[in-house]
């Protein structure tokens, strides 16, 4: 399988590419720590909340052309180490640094990674229906979490100590040695339209709707969740993936996809409806249900059940090349700690979520919003826990804009977002990050970056 990086980076390359959120293509929403539902307008409103289409006074006419991010966490490993598994995916582990990380990846919240891009978005306003807006944008996100006789089956392989129990006849149910481990991933292909219009417009309140569509190409999934008695795990993964599959392509009942390039092996569709309010000249407030619907999962699919805890034939992960081996351990490679089966098809839910913002515009240079995001279910690519943000664009300027604040939650620690976009009537550039801290500190690293450098806003007041 192909490193997660190389992904990432082949998916944000593409011409017209953690944390379980959509703005990561949006540069200026990540300056703020990702509180975007107030804030987020015309293209950018996609997949936050359609209703702010519906605004008045902003752009006629919006587009960019490739605006993208990516960012990794983790909780329990060092900068140092993070860096390691990001950058140096090819250097080898020493016998040292596999127990060292085998107590490390002992935690439930090992490490939170995702990237976006949104290669093509426009939107416009039109007289009586409002605004429209479509986009192109590829995302992937993913979550670690083990325990510790996963941490050390993961890096010490064969040698893990449990095995030594299970040697002497004590064969533990997965779902018994493994409970607590989690191991998530998702890539998807977007095709996104949306709409939002004003359906009350009051001289001190002004209220907006809207809905959007999407179709998703499903490029691959890993969801391994062990609890107490209970194994659900499943992968679909295209053959960008580069999976060998061994014995089970000959199943009648598994279909095989082969090939080349970001070949989808699910179909799904998505749905966001939103709301949108202005108080007076100052106040927005914002309300949306995002990612609503399925996926059906058909290529390349196995899913294993609960069952007796497999000796692994190899040492277990022997580089940083982490998300490679470990899902050749935990998904379905030839070593695979699971026997999983062929399957046709399976039906998952998109990972919806409920967002609540309320902003206050105290002038055009000013503004200061609050965002609440809850996760709606528990499957791969949503958030771990409740999202709170507190975030602020400041114009010293009229050609600068400056955000920041103070965000938490979703698997994440407190974090210092910081942002700076050169900011016209017509032209928006920047680059922004989730956590200047992060970026810097020893414990707790999060390295994440925004950027955009193409979107231009006609018809309209710079925002």
């Amino acid at each position: 399988m192909n490193r997660f990086l190389l992904l990432t980076a082949g998916l944000l390359a593409l011409p017209a590419a953690a944390w379980a959120q959509t703005e990561l293509s949006n540069f200026t929403a990540t300056g703020r720590g990702g509180v975007a539902t107030t804030f987020a307008a015309d293209y950018q409103a996609i997949g936050i909340n359609p209703a702010n289409l519906g605004r008045k006074g902003g752009a006629t006419l919006a587009f960019t052309i490739g605006e993208a991010g990516a960012g990794v966490s983790s909780q329990s490993l060092t900068r140092q180490q993070l860096r390691k598994f990001v950058f140096d995916t090819n250097e080898p582990l020493t016998t040292a640094q596999k127990q060292e990380f085998a107590r490390a990846f002992t935690s439930d919240n090992v490490a939170n990674f995702s990237g976006a891009a949104t290669t093509l978005g426009l939107s416009v306003q039109l007289p009586v229906i409002g605004g429209v807006a479509v986009s192109h944008r590829v995302r992937t996100d993913g979550h670690v979490a083990f325990n510790k006789n996963a941490a050390e089956i993961a890096f010490l392989g064969r040698d893990a100590p449990i095995y030594a129990s299970v040697a002497a006849g004590n064969i533990p149910l997965v779902s018994e040695a493994l409970a607590g481990t989690e191991l998530q991933f998702t890539a998807l292909n977007e095709f996104n339209v949306a709409w939002g219009t004003r359906v009350l417009d009051l001289p001190l309140f002004q209220l907006s709707a809207g809905a959007g569509y999407r179709y998703i190409q499903g490029i691959g999934i890993i969801d391994v969740q062990v609890e107490s008695g209970d194994l659900r795990a499943y992968s679909s993964l295209s053959p960008v993936f580069d999976v060998n599959y061994g014995s089970v392509a000959a199943n009648p009942s598994f279909n095989l996809k082969t090939g080349s390039g970001l070949r989808p092996v699910g179909i799904g569709h998505g749905f966001d409806v939103g709301l949108a309010a202005e108080v007076g000249k100052a106040v927005r407030l914002g309300l949306a249900l995002t990612d609503l619907g399925q996926m059906t999962w058909d290529g390349n699919l196995v899913t294993a059940n609960d069952q007796k805890l497999k000796r692994l034939r190899s040492a277990g992960i022997g580089s940083y090349n982490f998300i490679k081996e470990a899902a050749e351990i935990f998904a379905a490679g030839t070593d695979s700690l699971f026997l999983y089966e062929a399957n046709q098809q399976r039906r998952a839910d998109l990972p919806t979520k409920l967002r609540a913002g309320a902003g206050v515009r105290l002038s055009e240079f000013f503004e200061a919003g609050l965002d609440v995001t809850l996760p709606l279910n528990n499957v791969a690519g949503n958030l771990t826990t409740p999202f709170v943000g507190a975030g602020l664009d400041f114009k010293p300027v009229r050609w600068l804009r400056l955000s920041s604040g103070l965000s938490g939650g979703a698997g994440y620690g407190l974090s210092v977002p910081l942002g700076l976009t050169i900011a016209t009537s017509f032209y928006e550039g920047g680059i922004s990050t989730r956590d200047v801290v992060g970026l810097v500190a020893s414990e707790n690293p999060y390295l994440s970056v925004a950027a955009g450098f193409l979107r231009f806003r006609l018809g309209g007041k710079s925002q």
